[in-house]
């Protein structure tokens, strides 16, 4: 780095330092208006609701993985330049990755399956005689 180009940083850093020294905080009060609040009943509170939302998460989480292995798989394709390994290195990923997404909608598929031939639309209702989390 040039020395002016330090200096140029080193003014910016204490510009903001000095920025965000002069924030001050926010005095706000609620008002009283003799209304209790209570909580909601939030994000999950029986287990098959729980479990149906850790499945969804960990399912569109695999597929944004299995996604950007196919995008790096792609791009290094691309690179390749005609190199006959990164070639060979690319259509692994690619295929590895298709391959991932046929096992993420199959496991997907197996799931719904089963659920239906025992009579249930979603784990929810697998589990929703079962007592509630909060409780």
């Amino acid at each position: 780095m040039t020395d002016s180009l330090k200096k140029s940083f080193a003014t910016a850093v204490a510009t903001g330092t000095a920025y965000l020294a002069t924030v001050s905080p926010v005095l706000a009060q609620g008002i009283d208006t003799g209304e209790e609040i209570t909580p909601g009943p939030g994000f999950a509170t029986s287990i098959g609701g729980l479990i149906n939302g850790v499945l969804s998460f960990v399912m569109v989480l695999a597929a944004l993985l299995v996604f950007m292995y196919l995008i790096w798989g792609g791009i290094e394709w691309i690179t390749s330049g005609g190199d006959k390994g990164k070639t060979e290195s690319a259509r692994n990923k690619i295929t590895a990755a298709v391959l991932g997404l046929i096992v993420l909608a199959a496991s997907y598929a197996i799931l719904l399956i089963a659920l239906n031939f025992i009579g249930f639309e979603n784990l929810g209702d697998a589990f929703s005689n079962v007592k509630s989390i909060s409780n």
